[in-house]
């Protein structure tokens, strides 16, 4: 007879909780309806959600808007680098200025830079990766700042020894302050995400050890003073790149002995698990940390490559269509080496892929007879979508 009661008690409860959810839900429609934010305060206080559907970023389709570029072109001199400002060229249409992504199942708060700098207050968001990495810390410094001449805006490069080497063209990275909000934002230039030194210290022409199963020291090192981080690496995985830098692969602290990683796109997918695994095992140390791996910028070289008369002359949007239906991600590397763990994936390929009347193609301030950059991108441009996405999964 007990048993009985217990039972009966326990089935009026549910019962009665889930009458009381229903009615809940009902009163916050109605709230909603005749009072949108009234309805909003009382769903923070409760701290109740309701159902919504998944949102991959990556998933919808790009529009025209006029409230597009964040910047102007012509100005945030202080951080966007000439050889990227397209309206410094001989360029005359900017047409791929106006747009922006639309995800399918979610919409994106507009970025508003004020709005911004307070969500990252006493937060440092750092960029490592290759030269399309310094494209989005750029893009993200001249969003931040509205393109505007910032004085203010203070150098910290020093804090994190990031000094040109004497004879150097630039140094290995950038940091900056703003000092309203104590928001730091750096670059890090770190090609292959794996750790580079010098086989023979005191000789500068020789070979540098390329770590493939160790990251970079830089990120080993100031991985403790990030809260946002974006890793990207990608097209510096080629043959020609590696003989020019003088990289030598190197696995278990000695020269690479297997036969499979001479090849490389496995070295490549190799070192992106490593890096990925190594962040995954960090991030309990870190709770506050959250890390993205962009996927790989996509070229679009047209009858040959940069140094073999390859050309991206459209200037058209979206010839290719403006939409992404896939829910997988095209960079199948990036893909598989974040699932399973807490490093989140900034999938921008396939969106990117839908733009490539956006690049710098055969502009620049001195150009190059026979020479087309259709590996990066005009600023503003594509790379401020990127940013958006990530300040969107934040």
């Amino acid at each position: 007879m007990m048993k009985g009661c217990n039972f009966n008690i326990l089935k009026g409860t549910h019962v009665s909780i889930a009458l009381l959810t229903l009615g809940f839900v009902t009163v916050m429609l109605w709230a909603w309806e005749k009072n949108p934010f009234l309805a909003t305060l009382l769903l923070a206080q409760q701290n109740f959600r309701l159902p919504s559907s998944d949102c991959n970023y990556a998933r919808g389709r790009w529009v025209a808007d006029s409230r597009r570029p964040f910047y102007s072109g012509f100005g945030c001199k202080q951080w966007l680098s000439g050889m990227w400002a397209c309206r410094l060229t001989q360029r005359t249409d900017f047409s791929f200025e106006g747009y922006r992504w639309q995800p399918k199942n979610c919409k994106m708060q507009e970025f508003e830079r004020f709005s911004f700098l307070r969500r990252m207050q006493d937060k440092t968001i750092a960029f490592i990766g290759d030269s399309l990495g310094r494209q989005q810390f750029q893009s993200m410094m001249c969003m931040a700042s509205g393109g505007e001449e910032s004085p203010e805006v203070e150098d910290v490069a020093r804090e994190y020894g990031l000094v040109k080497p004497r004879g150097a063209k630039r140094p290995d990275g950038w940091v900056y302050r703003f000092p309203n909000t104590n928001t730091t934002i750096l670059y890090y230039w770190s090609a292959s995400l794996s750790d580079l030194v010098p086989i023979n210290s005191t000789d500068q022409a020789s070979d540098i050890a390329m770590h493939l199963d160790r990251p970079p020291a830089f990120l080993r090192r100031f991985l403790h003073r990030f809260d946002v981080l974006v890793l990207n690496t990608g097209h510096h995985w080629n043959r020609g790149k590696l003989t020019a830098n003088r990289w030598v692969m190197h696995v278990n602290g000695k020269p690479n002995e297997n036969k499979e990683l001479e090849d490389i796109r496995n070295a490549k997918n190799f070192t992106v698990h490593t890096v990925v695994r190594w962040l995954d095992s960090q991030l309990p140390s870190h709770p506050r940390l959250k890390a993205f791996f962009r996927t790989i910028s996509p070229r679009h070289f047209r009858n040959g490559d940069w140094n073999t008369g390859g050309t991206c002359n459209n200037t058209v949007p979206l010839t290719g269509g403006s939409e992404v239906l896939q829910d997988e991600s095209i960079d199948k590397v990036v893909e598989s080496a974040v699932r399973g763990t807490k490093v989140k994936i900034l999938d921008i390929t396939a969106i990117s892929q839908l733009r490539d009347e956006a690049h710098m193609s055969g502009y620049s301030i001195r150009p190059t007879q026979g020479i087309n950059d259709c590996l990066h991108w005009c600023l503003p441009g594509v790379p401020d979508t990127w940013n958006e996405l990530l300040i969107a999964q934040i």
